[in-house]
């Protein structure tokens, strides 16, 4: 169309073009080097990888260029090189080049956390931005890398003024036909791209990190945006409900279940307990979810000393689950599995959403049996919508609060954890010394209402920037996740040491149980091990404490202290008690979007678009197996009621 493709009106618009696609060429060969013993090195995969990333970065470069070429059509030839048309190139120009440079910039530092290409999280950061950008304040060098963007910038744009791309942009005069022509063609590439392109289309590989390196992070982050709600049956493979809710209710059936079929809810039922001879127990419970606490941190040293040495003599001393596995890669994930106990439905939490007050949780179950239900959190509730989720399901909320209310809808209290009660504080919260100090504060002012309690602590400090009080531990802070795991280690111990010294220790067990993995990310659709995290039933008085080794599920933590308390409850919960002979070992492991299944070495994972696939778990790597019939109904049965239940709304507590 042109002479010289180089030098006319789209100067500007090809160089940008060019400049990002080898960026973001470049940015995938950082993240291939990143993960280069876990990446299949196969010349079609390797092939497959670059082809895809290529058409990610021309549609992302398409519709950037939309407005721009949208602006040259309609601008009349004789505006051109007018002083409104430099500002606007200049503007539009520069704004560009910074959206694409901090881009790479946050996708490398998202990478280096979660190892993947911007998904649910990355929007969650622009909702909770008090959080996130003190966070990275406190991790980053965030004047050198803001001043690195601001000079790169600048760089960017003497180099576009230095080949002239400028001067032939204000120095050139297209016809109106190649103008309009331009545009309809940029028009039909970004339209064409985004029908044919979406998140999912470069799953092309086994290999999680070759499907991830080939997408582009705008394009996934726009992506996640859009489909923060995955309906099951539209997305995923089904069978027709009343046979689901059929396979689901064998599976819950045992010598200590009744099925109340009044209930609008077909999973409500009635839990017997086990000795009905024996008399109900009810301590005071107090259930910390450990931020971040992988298994695996149990076996690791630093300096040939262990980082978890109170919660390897909480092992030896509890009833400790060695084997147990997490719903999901999120806190909010790990909050929805033990409340609710329920597997995890695609797209966002349970705790995220809309409706998602007055449901059935264990609150009601504690609260039935005549409890004090509390949930303590040592950074502002409003964060992941923890407050209006815990206070709309009968907790009274302790955090810290800066301002933010609860809807008057919701029948609860909020407590302030106020300035002389921290020691320290970073940008999820202040140090789970604080939180345990307040527990325990609050805990004595319960003993003397004579009403037993349950307390949920959420930690905080096993998390990047990984700082913490100096002095508390060998390892200085903000060096590492070492560090930040042995202090958290450290402050469950000292609250353990402190619990003791109570006159209500005595009548209360402690439950310890780990959200979520500190990394989530493999090779794998699921990886597997990322999952494997502890949990530990403490001071059960009445049970002799024993390392329990068979698989079992998040979501069967509270079902089987239940039973072991020897309550008859109410439940319409997917766990189960770990102790009843009738067990049946599974676990459920997902992601947003992939939805697994375990049992022993077994794996099945559901995939939107209809996908299915059963895996071998063989030395941390899922080789893809035959499909067992009765698992395959068993997982499609178990996701596909649990997302009905919800959306329906059949899981209130009516």
């Amino acid at each position: 169309m042109f002479k010289d493709i180089s030098k006319n009106r789209y100067s500007i618009l090809l160089f940008f073009s060019s400049l990002f696609i080898l960026i973001s060429f470049l940015l995938r060969i950082v993240f291939l080097v990143w993960v280069k013993n876990d990446f299949d090195w196969g010349i079609t995969s390797l092939l497959l990888t670059i082809l895809f990333g290529l058409l990610y970065d021309i549609s992302i470069v398409s519709c950037f260029t939309l407005i721009i070429t949208l602006y040259f059509a309609v601008l009349p030839n004789r505006y051109i090189n007018s002083f409104f048309d430099k500002i606007f190139i200049y503007f539009i120009y520069t704004l560009y080049l910074v959206i694409i440079y901090f881009t790479f910039f946050a996708e490398v530092t998202f990478w280096d956390e979660f190892k993947s290409r911007f998904n649910f999280i990355a929007v969650d950061y622009l909702i909770y931005t008090y959080e996130v950008v003190k966070n990275i304040q406190e991790s980053y060098p965030l004047p050198l890398l803001i001043g690195g963007i601001i000079l790169i910038t600048c760089i960017t744009i003497l180099v576009t003024k230095k080949r002239k791309y400028l001067f032939y942009t204000f120095h050139s005069r297209p016809t109106l036909i190649q103008k309009i022509g331009v545009f309809i063609f940029n028009l039909l590439i970004a339209s064409s791209t985004l029908y044919f392109l979406n998140n999912d289309t470069s799953s092309i590989s086994e290999n999680r990190y070759n499907n991830e390196i080939s997408k582009a992070g705008i394009f996934s982050f726009f992506s996640a945006f859009r489909n923060n709600h995955l309906k099951y049956d539209e997305h995923y493979t089904s069978i027709s409900i009343e046979q689901a809710f059929v396979i689901v209710k064998n599976e819950l059936q045992d010598s200590k279940t009744i099925f109340d079929q009044e209930f609008k809810n077909p999973l409500r039922r009635t839990i017997l307990a086990p000795n009905p001879t024996q008399p109900e127990q009810k301590p005071n419970v107090i259930f910390v979810l450990m931020e971040s606490m992988s298994a695996s941190f149990l076996q690791e040293q630093f300096n040939e000393k262990p980082i978890t040495p109170n919660l390897n003599k909480l092992a030896d001393n509890s009833i400790y689950f060695s084997n147990m596995y997490a719903n999901g890669t999120r806190t909010v994930r790990g909050m929805e599995a033990v409340i609710l106990s329920i597997p995890p439905t695609p797209g966002h939490s349970i705790v995220k959403r809309v409706d998602n007050q007055n449901l059935y949780t264990i609150s009601n179950v504690f609260k039935e049996k005549g409890y004090h239900n509390m949930f303590f959190y040592g950074g502002d509730g409003y964060f992941d919508n923890m407050n209006a989720f815990f206070g709309g399901n009968g907790f009274d909320i302790y955090d810290r609060g800066r301002g933010s209310i609860l809807s008057d809808k919701i029948n609860t209290h909020r407590y302030n954890i106020n300035d002389d009660e921290v020691t320290f504080e970073n940008a999820w919260g202040i140090a789970d010394d604080d939180i345990y100090r307040k527990v325990i504060k609050v805990a004595d002012q319960q003993y003397l209402t004579k009403q037993p309690f349950f307390a949920m602590v959420m930690s905080t400090s096993n998390h990047k920037p990984y700082t913490y009080e100096d002095g508390k531990i060998d390892i200085p802070s903000g060096t590492g996740r070492a560090g930040a795991v042995k202090y958290s280690d450290y402050a469950i111990g000292d609250f353990l040491a402190k619990a003791k010294e109570k006159p209500w220790f005595s009548n209360t067990v402690f439950v310890f149980i780990a959200d979520h993995c500190a990394s989530s990310a493999g090779k794998n659709a699921i990886d597997v091990k990322n999952h494997h995290i502890p949990a530990f039933i403490y001071n059960m008085r009445s049970i002799p404490n024993q390392k329990i080794t068979k698989e079992v599920s998040q979501i069967d933590i509270f079902p089987t202290l239940f039973s072991l308390l020897n309550w008859n409850y109410t439940s319409q919960f997917y766990g189960k008690d770990i102790f009843d002979p009738e067990y049946n070992t599974r676990s459920f492991i997902g992601t947003y979007i992939k939805l697994g299944m375990k049992k022993n070495e077994d794996v099945i994972i559901l995939s939107d678009q209809k996908k299915i696939n059963q895996y071998k778990w063989i030395k941390d790597s899922l080789d893809e197996t035959k499909m067992d019939i009765g698992f395959e109904q068993s997982i499609i049965s178990n996701y596909q009621t649990a997302d009905y239940l919800f959306s329906n709304k059949l899981l209130d507590e009516k």
